[in-house]
Parts: C-alpha cells; structure tokens; sequence
C-alpha cells in the first residue's frame, strides 16, 4: 500500500545513510552536537590550538596584544590537575628557616647536656694518645701489640693502686691532724705583730678557728654525707670510665686513625697521614714530658719539705704534683699552698718555702722542661700562653692541658702546608 502524503506540508524524512551525521539530541539548552562543540575538549599530546585566540593571556590593557597561548599539554591525573609550585612561597620559606633555628638550637641543647660526658671522652682519647709511645715503645721489642697494650693498661692501674694505697689513709689522718692542731696554728700566728693588729680590728683568727672545729667547714665543703657520697661515687664513676676509654682507645687507635685519614682524598692521604702521625706522636710526647715534670716537682717538693720538718709533707707534694699539671697557674697554686703550711709553722719557714718555690719554678721553667720537651713539643712561648688561656677559657683544666699539643698541632699545620702554599702563589 502506497504511503500517505505528509500532512501541513512537511517534508518526509529521509532514509540515514551509513556515512551522515547521527541525528542531534534535543536538550533545553539547545542540541547536544552544539554544547559539546562550543566546549572542545583538550588534547593530551600536545598543545591545543586556539585560532579565535579565546584561550589566550591578553597580556596587556584592553585592546592590546593577545598574550602567549596557554600550554595545554600537563595532562590530568587520577586526582585532578596538579597544583602550582610553592617553592618561592614565602611562608614555605619561613617555615623551612624555623625549623633550620629549632635543629640547630636543638643539637646545642643536646652538644651542653651532654658536655661532662664529651670531656671524658676527650680526656680518654687524650690518655690513649699519651700512652701510645709506650706501646709503641714495647712493640719496637718484637712483642704484639695486644700485649703490649696489656702490659702498659696493667701498669696504669698498679700506679693508680699504689697512688691510693700510699696517699689516702696517710692524707685521711694528716687533715684529721691539722683540724686538731689549728687552734695551736692560730695561737702561733697571734704572736706576729702584723696579724695581731688586723685579728684586733677584725677577729678573723677567731672566726677561722670557729670555722673550722664547728663542723661545718666538712659540711660546706662536700654539702654534708650525702654530698660527700655523692661527690666520691661520681669520682669513682668518672675514673673507671676513663679508664675504660682510655683501654678501648688505645686498642683501636690504629683503626681510628686509619678511618680518619680515609675521609681524606686519596692523592692526598699520604701526605695527610705523616702529618697526623707527627702530630699524634707530638701529643703522646707532650703527656709523657709533663708527666715527667710533674713527678720531678713532687719528688723535689717532699725532699724539701722533709728537710724544712714541715707536717704533711707527702700530701703536699701530692698536690704540688698534681697541680704542676695545670700549665701556667698551675705550680703557683701548688707553691702557694705548701708555702701556707710553712706560715703555719713559722714565718720563717714560710719565707724559706716562697724562696724555694720561686727558685724551683725558674729552674723548671728554664732548665727541665726545655730539655723533657725539646724532643716532644716545639712551640713557642706565645703560642704556649694563647694555647693555654683559650683551653682553659673553654673546657677548664682539660682545656688547658690540651692547649699545648693543640697549638703544637696548628703551628705544625701552618709551617707544613698553609705556608708553603703561599709561597707558590
């Protein structure tokens, strides 16, 4: 049956062939066909082109140029378009300043909390270096360094053994004396003129022998038993841990020094290494040369203070020994305190104490320690003031033993590389 015309004159559809366009969707805003023309999508292998110039930057005020074209070629991730860089964002950089300030505070925080043990481990490294020569010196008679090490480590503690062994309870009684017999040292200082006239106006004679029979001169000192407990057990403690140290430093010096010269370039790791064994071999020489000194001037101090019949005799040049360690002040506080004993028994033994002590100092100043150093530590006078008053501004005793070899050590470096260099500029 044929088919009908279309009614109202419209026009009958045509057939869709396979090669024509799909027939529009109508929506509200207009034919689908149109909405997705009107908003192209971007394509992700390379950049989009924009002939109407829509996605351009206008760069410029109105009616000007057309700006560069926007790249369009970032492609979308999972999660969206990623973000612009806040490298250059100010607060990025304020907050990465702060905690650069927080670290750093930290670490001096740590480095002071930690300070008392640091000092231990500079103390045992610097015995360790101290006694490296006798090791050495044993190993030179074909015998292992492990024994060596053994024999030298065994020696230290005898020394340590006997020190306590001859020192302590000979010192325990001697101060027990001294405290009974002040009142006899006050009454002999009453008789000079001079100190009679000042314990007139002040009565300072009185008030040290008070002082010092009450009982309190035992509890001020060491804070009571407690205190005194306390400060013995950290004695102990901090000995042993030297000691400890000092044991595994030396048995690994050669690793140590090894490891360090490894940090160095190779081309110049030979070099480094004959300069670091110098030095090493001029800090053990330092410690053996002072130690030398130091024992000359207990055993010269005892003799004569033997001699002078002057009381605690051993104590004293214990402590004249111990402080001729210190570099500089260190003799004068010892001569002070022995000379303070002699005043106790007359003034003319005090007197002949000062003189002593002044000759002896101009002797070891000019004649021992020149010779026990001459082969050890090179340094020159100035360098040995500096050296020492920096040290000790810095760590205390440690720091001023340690100034010496220190400054030995830099003048070494200076002579050795810094100069020569210069001179080839």
């Amino acid at each position: 049956m044929p088919e009908s015309a279309p009614r109202d004159g419209a026009s009958s559809p045509k057939p869709r062939s396979a090669g024509s366009a799909a027939e529009p969707i109508l929506t509200s805003a207009g034919p689908l066909s149109d909405i997705g023309a009107a908003a192209p999508v971007p394509s992700t292998s390379g950049p989009l082109h924009d002939p109407a110039g829509l996605l351009h930057d206008p760069g410029g005020p109105l009616g000007g140029p057309p700006g560069p074209a926007v790249d369009m070629t970032v492609a979308d991730g999972p999660f969206g378009r990623p973000g612009r860089s806040m490298r250059g964002n100010p607060f990025v950089f304020g907050f990465t300043a702060a905690l650069g300030v927080l670290t750093a505070w930290w670490l001096v925080q740590a480095v002071a909390s930690a300070g008392s043990v640091i000092i231990l481990i500079v103390v045992s490294l610097f015995l360790a270096v101290g006694l490296n020569p006798a090791v050495e010196a044993l190993q030179r008679r074909n015998l292992p360094r492990l024994v060596a090490i053994t024999i030298v480590f065994l020696g230290v503690i005898a020394l340590f053994v006997v020190f306590g062994l001859a020192v302590v309870p000979p010192l325990t009684t001697q101060f027990t004396q001294f405290v009974a017999n002040v009142p006899d040292y006050v009454q002999g200082l009453q008789n000079n003129v001079v100190i009679r006239d000042l314990d007139q106006r002040f009565q300072l004679l009185d008030k040290l022998q008070q002082y010092v029979t009450s009982g309190d001169f035992g509890t001020q000192m060491f804070g009571g038993v407690l205190g005194l407990g306390s400060v013995l057990l950290g004695a102990v403690f901090n000995a042993l841990t030297v000691l400890v140290l000092t044991l595994y430093f030396l048995g690994s010096l050669t690793s140590i020094k090894e490891m360090g010269y490894r940090l160095a370039p190779r081309s110049r790791r030979t070099r480094i290494r004959l300069l670091g064994d110098e030095i090493i071999q001029r800090i053990g020489g330092y410690v053996a040369g002072n130690l030398i000194v130091s024992l000359i001037a207990g055993v010269t101090t005892f003799l004569f203070l033997s001699i002078m019949q002057v009381p605690y005799a051993l104590a004293l040049s214990l402590i004249v020994a111990l402080t001729d360690l210190i570099p500089m002040v260190g003799a004068f506080i010892g001569a002070g305190v022995a000379s303070l004993v002699g005043f106790f028994v007359s003034p003319t033994v005090g007197i002949v104490c000062v003189v002593f002590f002044t000759i002896y100092q101009q002797i070891e100043n000019y004649l021992i320690a020149p010779k026990v150093m001459l082969s050890s530590v090179d340094v020159p006078p100035l360098a040995t003031v500096v050296g020492a008053l920096l040290g000790g501004a810095l760590l205390g005793v440690v720091g001023a033993l340690l100034g010496i070899p220190i400054a030995a050590a830099i003048l070494l470096i200076l002579r050795e590389v810094v100069l020569p260099r210069q001179e080839r500029l």
